[in-house]
C-alpha cells in the first residue's frame, strides 16, 4: 500500500484524502490549526463558477460544482454542506450594468443558466430587502447558485478518510521535508517525521512556505479578506446569495448571515504587515453595508468577523502536480477552493496513484508560463481594479 502525507485540513486537503483513501492510499493529514480552522473557516463560500473564463476553467468549474452532488450521493445522505439557493445581482453604476449584461451575455452562450428580471422580482426572491437598497433596473438571477458550509463539508470528508484508516493530525506545523536524493520523501513537524510515497501540499496561504521548504518557489499572492456573520435573524428571510454593488450577502447556518465586501477589504493592510494592523473600524463598516441592504440586520450584532488569507495564484488558474525542482511535493492550491475541492481532489487521486499524467490538469501545472485571457472578475477586484469588474 502506498503512503501520502497531506499538509493542510481545509477544502481542498480533506478532499485529496478522501479521494486518496478510497483509491486505497495510506494517508496522514497534518495541519497547523484545526479543520477548516484557516482559509476554508474565513471564506464566502459560494458557486463561483459564473466569474470563471476562459470556457475551459468555467467548464472545469462547473464540473467541480456537479460533483459536490456526486460527493453528497456516496453515503447516501446527499450533500448536506450544499444549499441551492438563487444568486441575485444588480450595479448601479454605467461599468457595472456594462460588466454584467456582457458577464451575462457570454453565459447565456456557454449554456449556463441565467436570466434577467425587473427589481420588482426582490419582493419574491429576496423580501427582506429593502427596495431602496436597490436603484436598478435590471437584475441578473442565477437561479441554479449554491452556497457551501465549508467546514462541514471538510469534517464530512475527513470523517470518511478516517473511517477508511486515515490518520488526522491537528496543530502540527510541518517544519521540514525529507529527501532521498533530489526527490522529496516526507515530512518533519515539530520533532516527528512521516515518510511517504507522496507528499501534497494543500496549505493554502501557507504552500508557498511549504514549496519553499523543498527550494521551489509557487507564483502566489496572499490577500486579506474579512468575512462577517451576525447572530440569528430569521426575520432577515434571506433565501439567495446578494451580490450588490457594496456587499455580497448570503444565508449561513443557524438563521444567520454571512458578508463580504470587495470595497472593505480593498482597505484591509497587506498580508503581512508588521503588527498585522488593520483598521479596526473595517468590521463594523461591513456590517453596516449589509444593514443598508437587509433592514433586519439592523437590530442584530455582528457574532464574529474572520479574516481570512486568500491564496490567489498569479493568474488566477489552480496551481496542481508538481513544481520544477521540487519532485515528490504535489502542489494543490487554488482561489475559489470550495468549488473546486471536489474534482481536484478526484483528479489529484487519480493522477498520484495511476502514476500517469492527467490530461484534464495540464493547463495548471505549477511551472506554466502565467495563462492569459483570464477575467476572473473577484480576482480583478482582489487586485485592486475595481472599475474592471462589477461585482460577482
Amino acid at each position: 500500500m502506498s503512503r501520502a502525507v497531506v499538509i493542510g485540513a481545509g477544502v481542498l486537503g480533506a478532499s485529496v484524502a478522501h479521494h486518496l483513501t478510497r483509491a486505497g492510499v495510506a494517508v496522514t493529514v497534518l495541519d497547523a490549526g484545526g479543520p477548516a480552522s484557516g482559509t476554508s473557516g474565513a471564506t464566502f463560500a459560494i458557486d463561483v463558477t459564473h466569474l470563471k473564463t476562459p470556457y475551459s476553467y468555467y467548464a472545469l468549474n462547473r464540473r467541480s460544482a456537479a460533483a459536490h452532488l456526486t460527493l453528497g450521493e456516496e453515503d447516501g445522505a446527499g450533500a448536506r454542506w450544499r444549499h441551492a439557493v438563487p444568486l441575485v445581482q444588480w450595479g448601479h453604476t454605467a461599468q457595472e450594468r456594462r460588466v454584467i449584461e456582457e458577464r451575462a451575455r457570454r453565459l447565456r452562450e456557454w449554456g449556463h443558466p441565467c436570466r434577467t428580471t425587473g427589481p420588482e422580482a426582490l419582493a419574491e426572491l429576496a423580501p427582506g430587502v429593502d427596495p431602496a437598497s436597490c436603484r436598478a433596473e435590471e437584475l441578473v438571477v442565477h437561479d441554479h447558485a449554491a452556497w457551501y458550509d465549508a467546514p462541514l463539508f471538510v469534517r464530512t470528508l475527513l470523517d470518511r478518510a478516517v473511517r477508511r484508516g486515515a490518520a488526522v493530525h491537528h496543530g502540527l506545523r510541518v517544519t521540514g521535508l525529507l529527501r532521498r536524493g533530489d526527490r522529496i520523501t516526507g515530512v518533519e513537524s515539530e520533532g516527528r517525521r512521516w515518510e511517504a510515497d507522496h507528499v501534497v501540499n494543500c496549505a493554502g496561504p501557507d504552500a508557498g512556505r511549504i514549496a519553499a521548504l523543498a527550494g521551489a518557489a509557487l507564483p502566489l499572492t496572499r490577500i486579506p479578506g474579512l468575512v462577517g456573520e451576525s447572530v440569528p435573524v430569521p426575520e432577515a428571510r434571506l433565501g439567495a446569495i446578494l451580490a450588490t454593488p457594496g456587499v455580497d450577502l448570503r444565508p449561513a447556518p443557524g438563521d444567520r448571515v454571512c458578508s463580504i465586501s470587495w470595497p472593505v477589504d480593498a482597505r484591509l493592510a497587506p498580508d503581512g504587515t508588521p503588527g498585522d494592523a488593520q483598521d479596526p473600524g473595517l468590521e463594523a463598516e461591513l456590517h453596516r453595508l449589509g444593514q443598508e441592504v437587509l433592514p433586519a440586520l439592523r437590530g442584530a450584532a455582528a457574532t464574529a468577523v474572520r479574516r481570512g488569507i486568500r491564496p490567489v495564484p498569479a493568474d488566477g488558474l489552480p496551481l496542481v502536480g508538481e513544481a520544477p525542482g521540487a519532485p515528490g511535493l504535489y502542489h494543490v492550491v487554488t482561489h475559489s477552493g470550495v468549488t473546486l475541492a471536489p474534482l481536484l481532489g478526484e483528479l489529484t487521486a487519480r493522477e498520484l496513484t495511476a502514476a500517469a499524467p492527467v490530461a484534464e490538469l495540464a493547463p495548471y501545472r505549477p511551472g506554466r508560463e502565467p495563462a492569459t485571457g483570464v477575467r476572473d472578475e473577484s480576482l480583478q477586484v482582489m487586485r485592486g481594479r475595481p472599475g474592471t469588474a462589477a461585482r460577482p
